[in-house]
């Protein structure tokens, strides 16, 4: 860019760091361990965001004093964000493999479809090629105005068609040889193989190499691939491993290790002994149709949301001030699942707090798991997409059930509106999660700053509408008259 000012000089900050559009916290709580983890950067896919106008196009050149600009991948898209949440149980084997794994699986999927950008740049322009269909060259002689035009219809991600069917073809074999039972008869919902009872199966196209451009065939599907890949990885590489018994057998110290290569494991699965726990997961990928960062207020943005077990995200209505859920539940008690699994599982029992439980399980879908596969505990994703508008919303929650199980959705967002930070409200929602729970999980919370945070207060009640039930609840757990029997 030919005279570019101080205030487009991109700055790489650690997203970690910039605690003014990001926060984490986590706690134990009371149990001996945390299980949980979290995950979040720029992740390496193409850009999925909805095609930006082109009248605002056109005026990206110009862009006003203060304004950021994120970097550009090494694709040239603008920089996809990636959050996560993951809430082990049984151990952190499971919750920690995804935290380090997931999105080098999701990376690898896009390549293996390959995945095109829903940014196609076009030259316009008398100076620069043809015009857009539909749009009339207004320019003057100074060759400063132009016409506005329409926004142009959203652009679906490219695949290789054929890849994509070959791949999703062998995956669903691989699901029905090794775990079987539940999975024989396995169709994902997003796959272009079809579904059952929701979708017709689709022929793979007649031209080898051809595009598809289906909703069911771009960003939806490779999350779904890489979910269901790191899922089988991971339980294959537990099956491989001996199991534990109340007998230690003599091994070498070093049993696990590469000879020559002591500090080296041999493979990304990492424990020597077999793991027989899980892990939900709840995983949000924001992309820009534009260099400016999500979180500025003039951005348009869209989010996925891949989520599987219990774990949570939420996003705040910076017009009504209202908690809005993009995840739900994967409980035996869910109409939904309870149904897709009833065939196969005969065991729905209900624990003395009343929730129902599948063979001891609270979550019908989960990584991991491995006793309870073959009857339909499957990583298979629930995946929604969302246009997000500029300013629309003001910030993004992720939140594992240690909070979610305590703190109503409403009380999250009431609770990040009265910090200044977003880095400051994730530690709020942990600690007031922490001081009032009773069964003292592990809590964690990830804050993300969205284009409407500076009016994150002024939508509805602001942070009062529950203030009084936090003030009394939390005066209830301090007072120890009230934890009397």
């Amino acid at each position: 860019m030919i005279g570019q000012s101080r205030e487009l000089t991109v700055v790489r900050i650690p997203l970690r760091s910039a605690k003014h559009h990001f926060g984490a916290s986590v706690s134990r709580g009371t149990r001996p361990y945390n299980e949980d983890a979290f995950q979040a950067g720029v992740i390496e896919v193409a850009a999925f965001a909805k095609k930006a106008p082109i009248s605002l196009t056109r005026t990206q050149g110009v862009i006003g004093a203060g304004e950021g600009t994120s970097a550009d991948s090494a694709s040239g898209d603008p920089q996809v964000f990636y959050f996560g949440v993951f809430d082990g149980h049984g151990g952190a084997e499971c919750s920690g493999y995804l935290r380090e794994q997931l999105h080098t699986y999701i990376e690898e999927s896009a390549r293996q479809f390959e995945l095109g950008s829903s940014l196609r740049k076009k030259t316009i322009g008398p100076d620069h090629g043809p015009m857009e269909p539909g749009v009339e060259d207004s320019s003057a002689e100074d060759g400063e105005q132009t016409q506005t035009a329409e926004c142009e219809p959203q652009l679906q991600p490219e695949v290789n068609a054929t890849k994509l069917v070959d791949l999703e073809r062998s995956l669903t074999k691989q699901w029905s040889e090794t775990v079987g039972g539940y999975f024989k008869r396995f169709r994902p919902e997003h796959f272009q193989m079809g579904t059952s009872g929701r979708h017709q199966p689709q022929p793979p196209p007649k031209s080898r190499g051809a595009k598809a451009t289906d909703v069911n065939s771009g960003i939806e599907a490779v999350m779904t691939y890489a979910f269901l890949k790191a899922d089988l990885d991971f339980i294959t590489a537990q099956a491989k491993r001996v199991d534990e018994d109340m007998v230690q057998s003599d091994r070498a110290l070093n049993d696990g290790e590469i000879l020559g290569e002591a500090s080296r494991p041999r493979e990304h699965v990492q424990g020597p002994k077999r793991f027989k726990g899980g892990s939900t997961c709840s995983v949000a990928m924001v992309s820009t149709p534009t260099p400016t960062p999500f979180w500025h207020p003039a951005s348009p943005s869209s989010l996925i949301t891949a989520h599987v077990g219990d774990t949570r995200i939420l996003l705040c209505s910076t017009a009504s001030g209202q908690a809005v859920p993009l995840t739900t539940n994967h409980h035996p008690s869910s109409p939904g699942e309870g149904s897709r699994l009833r065939r196969y599982a005969a065991t729905f029992v209900t624990d003395s707090f009343g929730e129902e439980r599948m063979t001891g399980l609270a979550n019908t879908r989960a990584f991991g798991d491995m006793q309870s596969k073959r009857i339909g505990v499957s990583a298979e994703p629930e995946i929604r997409r969302m246009e997000l508008k500029p300013a629309e919303y003001s910030f993004m929650v992720l939140a594992s059930d240690g909070i979610t199980g305590t703190m109503s959705d409403q009380e999250i967002v009431d609770t990040v509106k009265e910090a200044r930070t977003p880095d400051q409200g994730a530690k709020d929602v942990v600690a007031f999660a922490t001081e009032v729970s009773k069964e003292g999980d592990n809590a964690t919370c990830l804050v993300v700053r969205l284009g409407g945070w500076e009016r994150r207060s002024e939508g509805g009640m602001g942070a009062m509408g529950t203030r009084e039930v936090r003030d009394w609840r939390r005066q209830e757990a301090i007072d120890p008259r009230s934890r009397r029997t």
